[in-house]
C-alpha cells in the first residue's frame, strides 16, 4: 500500500454499507477509484453520490492504483467475488488490501487474494444500515461506531487505519466467536426494534389516537439507555420485579390475558430474564425471586424451564 495519507479505494457492492462508509472515506480526503456492482444503474447511482467517475459491472476496470478494495456486497456473494478478484491481472497485489464487511464471516473467505499477496481482513461496521432509508439519511449514524474485525497482524494495522479514516474504532473478534459476535449485534438492533414493535402494537390497545407510541416512550426509552450507559444494565434496572413486587406482575398478566393475550408469551420470557437480572443485581432475595419464577411459568409453554441455571 502507499503510505500517503490518501487512499485509493475500490468498493465492490453499491448498496447502503457502501454508499454510507464510501461517503466518510470521501469526506475525510480518500477518493473513491471505482463503484463495481452487478446493476449497472446501482453502480452508477452510487459513484454519483461518492464523486467517483469509473462504474461499472465488471472487475477489469479496478485501477492498478487501487490502495484498498472493499467488499460490501451481501455475505453471501463475498466468497465467489473474492475468487474473481484473485483472477484479476491489472492489480498489485502486493500492494493491496482487501476487506469485506460481512458480520458473520471471516478473513478467511479472501483467502484467494491474500494467496496472490494481499493484505486481507474482514471489516464490519457494528451499525445498522435498513433498505427504507437512503445513504444520506445514515451518515451521521456511521460516525464513531466500532468495527468489528480479524486477520493478520499486518492486515489488521491497515484495518486499524482504515477504523481511523472512517472516525471510527475497530475491535478484533476472534474468528471462533464470529457468528456469536453477530449474534450479539442482531440482539442489539434487530431485537430492539422487534421489542419497539410489541410496544408499538400494545399501545395500539390503548386506543389513544392523538399521538404516536414513540413520542410518549421516548423518555423513558432514553433515560434508560443513559442510566445504562453511565452505569450498568444491572444498576439501571428499576420496576415491579427488581422491587420483588408479585403482586404488580400478576396484574400485568391478568391485563395482558385480558386484552392482549399474543403477548403474553414474550412478557413471559423477558421477566425471566428481568428475574435473572434482578438477582444478579441483588435487589430481590431467593424468596421473591422464587415467588416471580413461580408465577412466570405458569404463564409459559409447557416446555420451558424456567429453573436452569437461573
Amino acid at each position: 500500500m502507499r503510505k500517503s495519507l490518501e487512499w485509493n479505494i475500490a468498493i465492490i457492492g453499491a448498496g447502503k454499507v457502501g454508499s454510507v462508509l464510501g461517503k466518510l472515506l470521501v469526506e475525510n480526503g480518500d477518493r473513491i477509484v471505482a463503484v463495481i456492482s452487478r446493476n449497472e444503474t446501482s453502480a452508477k447511482n452510487a459513484a454519483r453520490y461518492l464523486r467517483c467517475r469509473n462504474a461499472s459491472t465488471s472487475l477489469a476496470f479496478l485501477p492498478p492504483a487501487t490502495d484498498v478494495v472493499f467488499i460490501t456486497t451481501p455475505h453471501g456473494a463475498i466468497e465467489q467475488v473474492a475468487e474473481d478478484l484473485a483472477r484479476t491481472e491489472q492489480l498489485e497485489f502486493t500492494r493491496l488490501a482487501v476487506c469485506h464487511a460481512s458480520g458473520m464471516l471471516t478473513a478467511d473467505v479472501l483467502d484467494p487474494v491474500h494467496r496472490r499477496g494481499a493484505k486481507v481482513f474482514s471489516f464490519h461496521p457494528l451499525q445498522t444500515f435498513p433498505r427504507d432509508f437512503s445513504p444520506r439519511d445514515m451518515v451521521e449514524s456511521a460516525r464513531n461506531i466500532y468495527y468489528g474485525v480479524d486477520g493478520a497482524p499486518e492486515a489488521l494495522r491497515v484495518a486499524r487505519q482504515l477504523a481511523k479514516k472512517l472516525g471510527g474504532t475497530t475491535l478484533e473478534i476472534r474468528p471462533e466467536m464470529r457468528s456469536f459476535y453477530h449474534a450479539a449485534c442482531v440482539v442489539a438492533s434487530n431485537h430492539v426494534t422487534a421489542m419497539l414493535s410489541v410496544l408499538e402494537r400494545m399501545f395500539q390497545v390503548l386506543d389513544i389516537t392523538q399521538t404516536k407510541f414513540y413520542p410518549v416512550f421516548k423518555p423513558i426509552i432514553m433515560a434508560t439507555l443513559k442510566n445504562i450507559e453511565a452505569t450498568s444494565p444491572a444498576r439501571a434496572l428499576s420496576g415491579p420485579i427488581a422491587r420483588g413486587g408479585v403482586e404488580t406482575v400478576t396484574e400485568h398478566f391478568n391485563a395482558l390475558n385480558t386484552f392482549a393475550p399474543e403477548f403474553v408469551s414474550y412478557f413471559a420470557e423477558l421477566s425471566r430474564e428481568t428475574v435473572r437480572l434482578a438477582s444478579a443485581k441483588g435487589s430481590i432475595d431467593e424468596k421473591q425471586r422464587q415467588a416471580l419464577l413461580n408465577l412466570i411459568q405458569s404463564y409459559m409453554p409447557t416446555h420451558s424451564q424456567v429453573t436452569e441455571n437461573i
